[in-house]
């Protein structure tokens, strides 16, 4: 049985995406959807239900991955606005869905699980992972030095 009580999650059992980065916490996944090229899950490696069930220090470390991917998502697809996602309602393992959007994306301005909104959208680039992976790196690396200039200015 995994942590949490749950058996047969599907997260648990497999990574959930191609991995395109990951460190002891988490993994990032790509979500394949033609629709919403840049789709991204910050997925937890071990099974909980909730965020608060993280101790403080690693709930921290994994805002800031969601934080890292969402930046990178923004420097890579340039979309208008780009949605942050928690649900677990179906999959109750601590995970977070990043989704760019456009205006004219078919579900626009409704969620992606909503009904469309519109026949078709306009195709995107994709990117690949490891470029994806890169920015991810990119975007923790100004992270923390955002964090170590900010621990240093409040000592």
């Amino acid at each position: 049985m995994s942590e949490g009580g749950f058996d047969n999650c599907e997260l648990c059992g497999s990574p959930g995406g191609e991995v395109v980065w990951e460190n002891g916490i988490c993994r990032v996944v790509m979500v394949a959807d033609p629709d919403y090229p840049g789709f991204c899950r910050v997925i937890l490696h071990r099974h909980l239900r909730e965020m608060t069930d993280l101790p403080h220090k690693e709930r921290m470390q994994l805002m800031n991955v969601v934080f890292a991917v969402e930046t990178a998502v923004r420097c890579l697809y340039q979309p208008d606005k780009v949605n942050l996602a928690s649900l677990g309602n179906l999959t109750p393992h601590v995970h977070w869905h990043l989704i760019p959007r456009w205006r004219d994306d078919r579900h626009f301005p409704q969620p992606i699980w909503a009904t469309p909104q519109r026949l078709g959208a306009q195709r995107r680039r994709a990117v690949n992972g490891r470029q994806l992976g890169d920015e991810i790196i990119a975007a923790l690396r100004t992270s923390e030095t955002r964090t170590a200039v900010s621990k240093e200015i409040m000592l």
